[in-house]
Formats: structure tokens, sequence, C-alpha cells
């Protein structure tokens, strides 16, 4: 959820504006495709709680729909849904938001009882991406390629803050339709990080946009969206930003504080493991979008050269587990030349205290930041759970994480899943990463907060990793509070047990959030939409050790 934020100007509004052949694109033919499976069926198999055969070869077929408002895999395994479900449904569709007759997306919280709206009220591109999978796998897609088709004509408006010109590619962090009932005119507003508290542009914007595209082509079989000139146009677009040479002598994305989910000042600034797993993921999916034309071809080669850096920089650098961090505590520091072990001159006294404790014998995870004399140590749910789903994590790391959630099941998970980041920031840390900021105190929103919404990754994170049980676990964690609750936005405490207290209720992406876990656990042949199988081209990772003595 984007930070609250001024009103939006109507400096760029889309009205009469003529759809640039968007609207011809949503009038052509579907390809009827049988979508192919990206997970790895023999892993899936050997599962042992208690799939079944049926259940792991059935996948629904592309263009299918539900009956009124039950999920069409309730339908299709026949069994009785929880009581949760059919609530969530309707509220997911309360949620929705139209223009021109036409559904495009779903507002971020409606919440009747709050007085202040903010922008609670608009489309923002993150938020909807647990809704649009929910859709997806409902065999409902049409929201969601409106919603595609019309970011995509907002990515071309010209953007700017103040005097300066926001790059071409960038897309937006949300959007709003107005609705004028006497001249009967709907009119899309949208938001690139002006309005924003910080005035900080949405980074992960595209990247969600990238891999939301490669779902529904995943889902539907449709290759004709991605196909159009003006999506690969916008792929290439978003990747210009990424992929363009400069001073950088990492292949990670350097970012400002507030870009991601972490909205606001909280001291991931630099190289957020959010983006550079987001970033990954976007590339391998654009890889298998873009045509091998030209103008595509030139962009694959690009890709092709930053994921073998990226994954190996990545794996090696900010992978931390117990024997990991015992050679960074042994770390000598002023090192020069090639021959360097602590390359990042990263301080050993630097290393907080209770990572020593935290850090179990079996278990691992990619560390928040990595940067010149910088190690930022702390644990962030979103950027790990993309790792395991991009494949940006190796099968052994990805067991790791995992094996580390089991272990740290409390300080993590607690009573509601899932800790944003753990642990928080407190004290005079906090005033001084924070800015005192009265909404990230400890425990609470970004600051070690717990979020629902999570729950969605965290759930296809397992799936693939053959432990579905500690998905349910979590469900079951979620299904006996957030109904009750309203849905909220969060929920505060060291282990989660409170309502947050800033937190709005029947927050979209919490709804959706639990229905896409319960669609993905209940058919796992869903995570083919949003999981990538490693790539065997990809050079394995490189122990330190080995590295030492070339």
């Amino acid at each position: 959820m984007e930070c609250p934020k001024e009103p939006l100007e109507s400096q760029c509004s889309l009205s009469e504006m003529d759809d640039f052949d968007l609207t011809r694109a949503l009038d052509k033919p579907r390809l009827k495709i049988e979508r192919k499976r990206s997970f790895d069926e023999r892993s899936m198999s050997e599962l042992s709680t208690g799939y079944s055969r049926h259940d792991l070869d059935m996948a629904h077929s592309p263009g299918s729909r539900s009956f009124v408002d039950t999920p069409l895999s309730y339908v299709r395994n026949s069994f009785e849904p929880h009581p949760m479900v059919a609530e969530a449904w309707e509220a997911l569709r309360r949620s929705m938001v139209f223009f021109r007759g036409q559904p495009v997306g779903t507002i971020a919280a409606y919440d009747h009882a709050s007085e202040e709206v903010l922008n609670y009220d608009q489309v923002f591109v993150r938020d909807f991406v647990p809704s649009a999978l929910a859709f997806l796998m409902n065999g409902e897609p049409d929201i969601v390629k409106n919603f595609l088709l019309k970011t995509l004509q907002l990515q071309g408006w010209e953007k700017r803050v103040d005097r300066f010109k926001l790059g071409e590619g960038v897309m937006p962090a949300s959007f709003k339709v107005l609705h004028d009932p006497v001249r009967k005119t709907d009119t899309i507003v949208a938001d690139f990080g002006e309005s924003a508290i910080g005035r900080v542009a949405p980074v992960d914007s595209g990247f969600w946009w990238i891999i939301l595209l490669r779902a529904y082509t995943k889902s539907t079989g449709d290759l004709t969206l991605s196909e159009t000139p003006e999506c690969q146009r916008g792929i290439r677009l978003i990747l210009s930003l990424c992929l363009s040479e400069g001073f950088d002598t990492f292949p990670t994305l350097l970012c400002a504080d507030g870009c991601s989910m972490v909205d606001r000042r909280m001291g991931v600034y630099g190289y957020p493991i959010e983006i550079q797993a987001l970033f990954f993921m976007a590339l391998r999916s654009a890889l298998s979008m873009l045509k091998h034309d030209e103008e595509g071809r030139e962009f694959i080669e690009k890709i092709v050269k930053r994921l073998h850096a990226l994954s190996f920089h990545m794996r090696n650098y900010f992978w931390l587990d117990f024997q990991q961090l015992n050679d960074i505590y042994r770390y000598k520091t002023e090192e020069y030349s090639h021959t360097a072990v602590n390359k990042f001159n990263v301080m050993p006294d630097s290393i907080p205290d209770w990572v020593f404790d935290f850090m179990p014998l079996r278990g691992g995870y990619f560390v928040g930041n990595v940067s010149p004399a910088r190690m930022d140590f702390r644990w962030f749910s979103l950027g790990n759970c993309v790792a395991i789903l991009s494949s940006l994590a190796t099968p052994d790391q990805s067991m790791a994480i995992m094996d580390l959630l089991e272990h740290r099941w409390e300080e993590l998970v607690g009573e509601m899943p899932l800790k944003i980041c753990y642990p928080c920031i407190e004290s005079h840390e906090w005033r001084i990463v924070t800015g005192c900021d009265p909404k990230n105190t400890r425990w609470s929103y970004h600051n070690g907060g717990s979020w629902p919404v999570l729950l969605w990754m965290l759930t296809a994170a397992c799936i693939k990793t053959g432990r579905p049980q500690i998905a349910r676990r979590a469900i079951d964690l979620i299904e006996s509070r957030l109904h009750r609750d309203c849905w909220p936005e969060y929920y505060d405490g060291k282990l989660g047990r409170y309502v947050g207290k800033q937190a709005r209720k029947y927050q979209t992406w919490s709804i959706a959030g639990y229905l896409v876990a319960k669609m993905m656990l209940e058919d796992p042949s869903h995570i083919g939409m949003i999981s990538l199988e490693e790539d065997k081209q990809m050079k394995p990772v490189l122990r330190r050790s080995a590295s030492w003595t070339c």
C-alpha cells in the first residue's frame, strides 16, 4: 500500500483519448493453447502431504469461468470450502473498479468506517497483483487483461516531478477512475510518484507488470496480448530503465528508500533484496515473452548477460547461513586488490547481536541489503519468497529459507502471517533510520508488522519447495482471525497479535492474498503462473572458499 498522498492533480487524464490500438487488442481472438506448468512435476509428485495424483495433474482450462461466486477450484475439487471463502470473494468483487463499463482493477481498501479515504480508493499496481491472480485462478481473465492494457497506456504519459521529467518506461504507482454522472464520462488520473510522500517513483511497478503479463499468458494460453507491438514496447521501455549502462560496478539495481512495498523511510536504500528479487524475476519473465526480432534480440542479449551476473552476485554476496555468518565474523578489513576476501569491506563489529542467536545451524536467507561497508542483516519476507519463486535462490538455498522459517516460526510468523521484516528497529536507531516516523514504530507497519497479503507468496514458496504443510499451518492462523477482524491491512506486535493501529479494514490485497493461497494449496498447478524453474544454463553458485584459491 502506497503512503497516503495529497490529492491527485488532473494534469494527466484519460477521458476522450483514443486508446491507440489497445481497444483493438481487446477485441483480438484469444488463442486456445494448453497451458504448460512451469513447476517441477517430479518434486510435486513426491510431496507426502496428501495431494492426490488427480490434484497434481488437474490444470484448469483457459478461459473457463466459475458458478456465480463459487470459486472454480472448489467446483473442480468437489469439496466444501471454508466459510471465509465466499465472503472473501464477495468482498473482492465489491472492490472492483470500472472504466467505461469494463473492470480495470480493484481499489486498495473498502473501509467505510474510516473518515479519511486518502489514496486507498485507488488501484495500485502492486496491490492488484494478488487480486489479478485470484481472478486468473478462478477463470476470469478479462479484468486482468483490461488492467494490463490500461496501465500500459498510462506508461506512455509524460511524467514530471517539478521540472524533472521521469523516464519513459516508468509505470504508475496507482490510478483512480473519476466518474462524472452529469456528463456521463469516466476519467483516469494516475500517480507516478509525484504525489507520494517523499516523491519517490515506484521501481517495483514495472517489474510486477511484466510478472503479471507472464502470469496472464501462462494461465490463459493467450499469446496475442504479450505479442502485441504495444506490450513488446512496454516491456522494452521498462527494461531500458534497468539495463542502461552507468557507473555501477554491481549488477544489482541502486534504489532510493520507499520505492517498493516498504514505501516509507526504513533504511532500505541502496540495493534492497525485494527490488533485486523482483528485478531477477521480471528479467526472466521478459525473456520468455520478448520476440526474437531485431529490437527484441538486442534486449534478450542484455538480459542473458545480466541474469548471469545478477544470479552470481546475489547467491554469493547476499546469502547468509551459519557458515557464512561465521566467515563474516572472522573477516579482515581494509583489504586491497582482487585477492580481497571481504570484497565490500564489511566491518565484523557491525554484525548485530540478534543475528547470532537468530541463525540456526540449518537454514539461511538473503539479507536485506549489501553495499560498500554496509550489510543489512534484516530478514525481508517478500524478497526471500520471490527469490524462491524466481529461482534466484538455488534449490539448496530455497530449502534453507524454508528451514529457517520452520526454525524461527514464532519470530517470523507468530500468531499472524507474515512479518514483513525481522527484527524491528527501535529507540535511537529508529529515530535515525526512520526520521521518527510515527507510523513505523517498533513492531508496526513496515517496521516488523505482520502483513496477511504475504500469505500467498509464502504458500507459493512452500508448494514449490515441497513444504505445503507450512502453508497449511499459516492458513489456519489466518482463518482463525482475519475475517473476524474485518480483513485488516496489517497487524502489530512482536507476535502479530493486534490489529495495526492505523490499519485499514477490508484491505483488498489481504482478501485476495488469502484466496490465492487457498486456491494454490488446493490446486498446486496454479503455481505455474508465478513460478519459474531453475535455468540449467545458469552457472552454479560458487562457494567463496572455492574462489579464494583461484
